[in-house]
């Protein structure tokens, strides 16, 4: 089972390697990562994504919080929370068949943020599921380029992840 851990650290030199080391000692695989300040300065947030059954997740929470530099850890996947993550595909689009691609992109509500003479970007956000929805219908023109950033998620409702 996949598992998001949102790793709440002091925005320190070497804070992201320590982390990602603990991973990669224990021989975990990190899926997705992703990192960004928080509303507290000198504050930042990891979103991290790792397979593995509870008591694996168990274990890397542990260990987290015996690093320097971590404050807290939460597993949201337990919990009610919003994930997201976004794709830029750049796709080949030739003057025939855009508003084919167009027309994909709008049921997706994503948007074209570049177009050429032969290809288009295509911005995407949403869910794991939606990402591959969509990758797979675009692969029929021809999919040039991928990047996607990981997810990022929130805990619903009053509920916060906070550094205290």
């Amino acid at each position: 089972m996949k598992h998001v851990l949102a790793v709440i650290v002091e925005n320190k030199p070497g804070a992201l390697t320590r982390v990602s080391g603990l991973f990669s000692r224990r021989g975990f695989n990190i899926e997705n990562i992703a990192v960004g300040e928080t509303i507290t300065p000198g504050i930042s947030r990891m979103t991290i994504t790792v397979e593995g059954d509870e008591k694996l997740i168990e274990q890397v929470i542990k260990q987290l919080h015996k690093l320097i530099n971590v404050i807290k850890v939460n597993n949201l996947s337990s919990e009610p929370s919003v994930m997201r993550e976004l794709m830029l595909i750049k796709v080949k689009a030739e003057v025939g068949n855009r508003s084919d691609i167009q027309q994909i992109v709008e049921t997706f509500r994503g948007k074209v943020v570049d177009v050429s003479p032969d290809s288009m970007v295509i911005e995407v956000t949403g869910d794991e599921g939606k990402m591959e929805a969509i990758k797979m219908l675009l692969e029929h023109f021809g999919i040039l380029e991928i990047v996607r950033t990981g997810k990022v998620a929130l805990l619903r409702g009053p509920k916060v992840t906070r550094e205290n």
